[in-house]
């Protein structure tokens, strides 16, 4: 491990001068510490249920800790400026900020950001479902935009691999921590059982939020949105923000595992 993360370090140092400072702009024009508070948010209330689900609700304060370092936003904000400085090119990254630096690019990210937040609760996060099962029923122009979207930065697929990818993390971690030791191959079984739960679950979610989030805007943004999204340049942010979100949850997935498994036989420390 140590090893690893020297290698990290030593390629982010070595990196051009103007990568830091331009993946820094970025990282602000897509008001990346309040996407990444968001979702630390949703962590820690998918840690408290884990508390109740998987210990009983002894975890106490040091499980409490334990979240609290999981879910570190400047940490995981270091996990996606890695991703964007090994991912994106100089031009890549011009070309975002170009674009979401503008009027348009910046209402794009505060209306993503406040649907997130929002379909956070578990009551709007319902009503949100059936107002896209109405609207999709309905074939209406917004979803038809918001289904291009999707296509277009292959999300459903993405967020499908990932989800089994931390699915399989932190049966690992549970495993490896000896909470219920497993073989690689259980493992593997139990998350391929899990792959069409999880990929209508991924679907419904996916058309709800964007479509909640993109309503506001008008029809020309949306549809300048999705050009960017099929350029180069915007394939080459969205796969750099999926493999950095992909590291992030595999991290965090297989530490709550054997947070879990340290606690599991073990009194409220």
């Amino acid at each position: 491990m140590r090893a690893v993360c020297a290698a990290i370090l030593i390629s982010t140092l070595a990196l051009p001068a103007w990568a830091n400072a331009r993946v820094t702009l970025l990282l602000d024009a897509l008001q990346m510490h309040e996407v990444l508070s968001i979702l630390r948010d949703e962590g820690l209330v998918y840690g408290a249920d884990l508390d109740q689900d998987m210990l009983d609700g002894r975890g106490g304060p040091f499980w409490s800790a334990q979240l609290d370092r999981i879910y570190d936003v400047q940490q995981m904000e270091e996990t996606l400026r890695r991703a964007f400085e090994t991912g994106m090119t100089e031009d890549e990254i011009s070309a975002a900020l170009a674009f979401f630096t503008t009027e348009t690019g910046a209402q794009i990210i505060a209306l993503e950001n406040s649907a997130r937040r929002a379909i956070s609760d578990p009551v709007i996060e319902s009503e949100a479902m059936d107002a896209y099962a109405r609207l999709a029923a309905e074939d209406t122009a917004l979803v038809q935009k918001v289904h291009r979207y999707i296509a277009v930065n292959d999300l459903l697929e993405w967020n499908v691999s990932g989800a089994m990818s931390a699915s399989y993390q932190f049966y690992k971690g549970l495993s490896d921590g000896g909470y219920h030791r497993r073989s690689e191959a259980d493992i593997l079984d139990e998350v391929w059982r899990q792959q069409d739960d999880i990929r209508s679950d991924t679907e419904n979610w996916l058309g709800a939020y964007l479509t909640m989030a993109y309503r506001p805007l008008h029809t020309e943004a949306m549809d300048e949105y999705i050009a960017y999204a099929e350029s180069p340049e915007g394939q080459a942010l969205n796969a750099a923000l999926f493999d950095g979100f992909d590291v992030l949850y595999r991290d965090i997935s297989y530490a709550l595992g054997r947070g879990i498994s340290l606690l599991s036989d073990g009194d409220e420390i």
